[in-house]
């Protein structure tokens, strides 16, 4: 089968929808937020219910170094906002960084400097143009999580109100993910977590955004009812026959 690379887009918030400009619009923690922290080393006693269709603007767990400077597993803002604008607005949603442009970006730059984090999923979707819009899962072939790279960042109004927030940034695609998108997440090995986290040389830390080329990640068509954020179920990581 041929592709027309020009119909293929991330399917985002609403149903019948997708913007050229993201790449991930969606995905699965479903695992516990114990099981997460043991990825990094971490206890953690948050209590986070299974998510099979994380949608943005929406809270996700993530791994940071905290501005005391704690590894720690926390619930961020999906969506960056920025520590110099004026504050949470849903007409502007930042839920993807570009790895290109992600060290000079006004948004990204500082994040990218003193803020990384670790996003763990079990999964995530992309949509490819088959008689309407067919949602495909993507994920490992032994069912163990997938660490997105990303950004956090925290903004208050000096009142009280503060927002933690995060961006989940975007390479080119590999050989594997090219039939379905022309991008994808960067998927980070777990010997570069650590790195990712803590180093101080943005130099190095760009290199490590590159796409994912390893043989162990699947992708399988999934029911259309993912299409609607509303519908969160187990039933929707089923392979179609």
């Amino acid at each position: 089968m041929r592709l027309d690379y020009t119909k293929l887009r991330c399917y985002l918030i609403h149903p019948g929808t997708f913007n050229e400009t993201y790449m991930c619009g969606r995905f699965s923690q479903s695992s516990s937020a114990q099981d997460y922290a043991e990825l990094f080393g971490l206890e953690s006693e948050l209590s986070f219910p299974p998510r099979y269709n994380v949608s943005p603007n929406s809270d996700i767990l993530a791994c940071r170094v905290s501005l005391e400077g704690n590894k720690e597993l926390v619930p961020l803002h999906w969506g960056l906002v920025p520590s110099w604008s004026k504050g949470l607005d849903k007409r502007f949603s930042m839920i993807n960084a570009r790895a290109e442009t992600v060290a000079t970006k006004p948004a990204y730059r500082a994040p990218f400097r003193r803020h990384r984090c670790l996003i763990p999923v079990d999964g995530f979707y992309e949509w490819h143009e088959e008689n309407g819009k067919q949602p495909y899962y993507i994920k490992h072939v032994h069912d163990t999580p997938l660490v997105f790279a990303g950004l956090w960042d925290h903004w208050d109004d000096g009142e009280g109100d503060r927002v933690e927030s995060c961006s989940i940034i975007t390479c080119e695609a590999s050989s594997f993910m090219l039939p379905i998108h022309e991008r994808m997440t960067v998927i980070l090995k777990p010997e570069k977590f650590n790195d990712w986290l803590e180093s101080k040389d943005t130099e190095y830390i760009q290199t490590l955004l590159i796409p994912y080329a390893e043989p162990d990640i699947e992708m399988y068509p999934v029911s259309l009812a993912v299409n609607n954020p509303r519908h969160d179920s187990a039933e929707l990581l089923n392979r179609l026959l």
